[in-house]
């Protein structure tokens, strides 16, 4: 009985958890409708999360269309099928891997960021600080956080799956021989409206998902630095977790006969 009643307290702790997540997301939607706004806060959190994540997302990407169009090429040799290289590292780039790497990279420099600095805040008792001052948390911190992740990451995902695209090419072109024509006119022959779609709204989920875990956990970090230690790593696990879900949702639900 006493094993049945920790998978139990495990799996309400579970749903406990689920459910704070989501009314702090809800939460944080709701503040979208009622002013006031802080447009500075959301410039801001534009700048950080989009042009200086710009660095790591390209340097991730091209490395990875470049290596995929190397296993392709070599898995492909066994069934004489090398010709299909830039179909599938456009295919592979854009529907899974622009958006994950993208998303975890994300999670790795961008949540941990947003939780070290609201717990941060929050220990140095900034935050109580701000609703003495009248001005609401949510609003001045996690809103504009989440709202700019959300826009800025489809156009971070657009942008990986370019230069992953480019790194399959140059490999393809300049290591494995291909006509750089050839392999351009098979790329955009082969990619359909329906796998930018979906690469882009990808990406505005996980950059929600991103900013979102960030601002949770560093609400809720405990006192002191270890505090600010755990709830960083609690939101880029969380964060790196529920991408890979999320990713695996919508790709059912994109793709799916």
């Amino acid at each position: 009985m006493r094993f049945l009643a920790n998978i139990g307290r495990a799996v309400l702790g579970m749903l406990a958890a689920i459910g704070r997540v989501a009314l702090f997301a809800l939460e944080t939607i709701s503040h979208l409708a009622r002013p006031p706004f802080y447009p500075r806060e959301f410039a801001s959190a534009l700048i950080q999360i989009g042009f200086f994540s710009l660095p790591v997302v390209g340097l991730t990407t091209i490395f990875t269309g470049g290596a995929l169009a190397l296993q392709i090429y070599a898995g492909g040799a066994r069934f004489s099928a090398e010709a299909v290289v830039p179909q599938i590292v456009a295919i592979g780039m854009v529907r899974e891997l622009g958006p994950v790497l993208v998303g975890l990279m994300i999670a790795a420099r961008v949540t941990s960021s947003i939780a070290a600095e609201i717990a941060t805040m929050k220990v140095t008792e900034q935050i109580d600080a701000l609703t003495t001052l009248s001005t609401n948390p949510m609003k001045y911190l996690t809103l504009p956080r989440v709202l700019a992740a959300t826009l800025v990451m489809p156009l971070l995902v657009g942008v990986g799956d370019l230069i992953g695209i480019m790194g399959g090419y140059l490999v393809g072109v300049e290591r494995l021989g291909f006509n750089a024509g050839t392999y351009i006119r098979n790329t955009v022959d082969f990619l359909e409206p329906l796998d930018i779609i979906s690469s882009l709204s990808k990406g505005a989920v996980f950059g929600f998902l991103a900013a979102l875990m960030g601002c949770y956990f560093g609400m809720r970090s405990g006192r002191g630095a270890q505090g600010v230690g755990r709830a960083t790593k609690s939101a880029v696990v969380a964060a790196s977790v529920l991408i890979l879900a999320a990713n695996f949702i919508l790709t059912e639900l994109f793709f799916t006969a």
